[in-house]
């Protein structure tokens, strides 16, 4: 967050109220007049105990002062109500553009960026930290600015009475207000421990149910337990020695701040005695004071409230800051699209060293080409570099004759399917999840793209066929039923370039020939760039790029390179080897 944000880190966060912000203020105007109003009835009760002293009280006076008591608290109800529905509507608004721009800002950056943060940390921040600062925003800040308006009216009401009434109120605030900084002093200095105490903690608890099938296979389940349950030992353990470390000051704080009577009593006792007041103004005052106990106590209160929203919009904006991929103002759509790689250089990080080492590569459109090599090679990164999930570190990737950092990431999207082994299904429906291909496409549109990835088959045997969930992140479904429903939301969107990463490797054998010829019958006409490690299924592409240690070793047809190539005659050898894969003894071989 720069500079000039984090010193005015309320007006940021109101940004992403959608317009809001005119709202929020009136929220805080009806806050400060329900509690105005609710000091009107002490007044009334002044006014009828002064003439029941004098003894000129009646009927018809109690019966208008009460009245008047009773519509003020009609209209500090009122204004009450109004004043926290709009504030609520402000505090759902700023949540869900914090979560959308959280969510948008994740889309545009590059995935190492996106990696950098565990998935608790992003969790914690996205679904906890800012659901946290919906009671503050909503409660805290319009009522706050009440209570913080409300003590100087009664300092003033009191100062009308008698300025010595008003000064004797005031007694305890300077002990309380000390108090009050020696515990914030020491939960400044705890505050950012705490918050990255709580992100460990969420980011092993995440950890350790995402990868309890693991645990429970490899009988680790003991080993892993301790680490989850040790976190939040270690949790407990700082947030207990926190609290004690500020036990004594806060209490005093709480004791001395709100005491404004420690003052205002004995005060006006004296004043009384030499004739200065009458007991009905000792009353008002005392009933003013009480009022100031009340709205120092809250602020007391919302005070940690307003530090701890500000740390967690901070937080979210750290998440905010990351590094986008660069975009143009101007949307540029290229007219063909075929792929070039120019000296392509990347690194994933400098300590690590560079992955890939002055890539040159030409995919005319409409040509079939397949990238095979070593794990390691560097194929998977040559793909998500075209679908520019991470920049280049050095040389281009054109698409049509134009730089996709020239493109929106909007329109490249649009240019690229992608599928890879590891397909992520949302927690909706079957048919919805195909649908996220083309959002426009009808019911009938998605069932033929279900029909050609061989899908219809065990979704119509699902309890509510295409309206069945598909489970959290896809976990109903088999690997090789979510593959296959990863192709037909790939084949529902057509788009004019199509990249897999072994797209079918999860793919039954009853299925597999069925599902190439689908495929191969829709990237007619396209640019297509298959990752394979089955070389069987690329054996027919019109060019074979064979990549290792981040090079091209060598590239050409099927019969070019198992004349030219020593690596993919070996790679031919052992594919062909693996298909007739002996199990057991080794004397009897089951073909796969």
């Amino acid at each position: 967050m720069r500079e000039e944000e984090q010193k005015n880190w309320f007006g940021t966060l109101l940004s992403y109220a959608k317009g809001s912000k005119g709202r929020f203020i009136l929220s805080i105007v009806f806050s400060i007049m329900s509690l105005i109003s609710g000091i009107v009835p002490y007044y009334c009760i002044y006014k009828m105990l002064d003439r029941y002293l004098e003894e000129t009280l009646t009927k018809e006076y109690i019966l208008q002062w009460c009245l008047i008591a009773l519509a003020a608290y009609f209209v500090k109800v009122v204004c009450f109500g109004i004043s926290t529905g709009i504030s609520h509507f402000v505090a759902f608004n700023v949540l869900e553009g914090l979560r959308l721009k959280v969510a948008d800002t994740f889309l545009k950056a590059p995935l190492g960026e996106v990696y950098a943060h565990s998935i608790g940390e992003i969790k914690s921040v996205i679904v906890d930290k800012i659901e946290d600062i919906e009671p503050p925003l909503a409660h805290v800040v319009p009522e706050g600015a009440g209570h913080i308006v409300l003590p100087v009216i009664c300092f003033i009401a009191l100062c009308m009475v008698d300025f010595r009434l008003a000064l004797g109120a005031l007694v305890s605030v300077p002990i309380g207000f000390i108090f009050m900084a020696i515990t914030f002093k020491i939960s400044g200095r705890n505050l950012a421990r705490y918050q990255e105490a709580n992100a460990h903690m969420s980011s092993v608890i995440v950890e350790y149910v995402e990868g309890i099938e693991v645990i429970k296979a490899f009988g680790k389940a003991g080993v892993s337990y301790e680490k989850f349950a040790g976190s939040i030992r270690d949790y407990k353990r700082f947030v207990i020695e926190w609290m004690e470390s500020t036990w004594v000051s806060m209490k005093l704080a709480f004791a001395f701040l709100p005491a404004t009577l420690l003052g205002t009593v004995p005060v006006s006792l004296l004043l009384i005695e030499n004739g200065s007041i009458t007991v009905s103004e000792m009353a008002l005052a005392v009933m003013l004071a009480m009022s100031m106990v009340i709205s120092m106590a809250k602020i007391e209160i919302f005070s940690n409230g307003l530090r701890q929203m500000e740390y967690t919009v901070r937080e979210v904006q750290k998440l905010l800051d990351i590094k986008l991929l660069p975009e143009p103002d101007k949307t540029i759509r290229p007219e063909r699209y075929d792929i070039e790689l120019d000296s392509v250089r990347f690194t994933y990080d400098e300590n690590e060293g560079e992955v890939l080492h002055g890539i040159d590569l030409k995919l005319p459109e409409g040509s079939f080409t397949a990238l095979v090599g070593p794990s390691g090679g560097g194929k998977s990164t040559v793909a998500k570099l075209i679908a520019r999930f991470w920049d280049v570190s050095s040389g281009s990737i054109k698409i049509g004759g134009i730089d996709i950092k020239d493109m929106k990431v909007t329109t490249l999207a649009d240019l690229v399917s992608f599928v890879t082994q590891d397909n992520f299904l949302f927690s909706r429906s079957i048919m919805e999840n195909i649908r996220l291909g083309n959002p426009a496409a009808t019911d009938e549109q998605v069932k033929e793209a279900a029909r050609a990835a061989c899908c219809e088959e065990f979704i119509l045997k699902l309890p509510d066929g295409y309206n069945t969930s598909a489970g959290e992140a896809g976990k109903r479904l088999s690997g090789g039923e979510r593959q296959r429903i990863a192709i037909a939301r790939m084949m529902l969107k057509n788009a004019p370039i199509v990249i897999l990463d072994e797209a079918t490797a999860f793919t039954d054998p009853e299925n597999e020939t069925k599902l190439q010829e689908s495929i191969a019958n829709l990237t007619k006409g396209k640019t297509l760039l298959v990752i394979a490690h089955r070389l069987s299924t690329i054996k027919n592409a019109d060019k074979i790029i064979v990549l290792k240690d981040g090079q091209i070793e060598s590239m050409g047809t099927q019969e070019e390179l198992m004349q030219s190539s020593p690596l993919y005659q070996r790679m031919w050898q052992a594919h062909i080897g693996a298909r007739s894969w002996a199990a057991g003894s080794g004397k009897e071989a089951i073909n796969v």
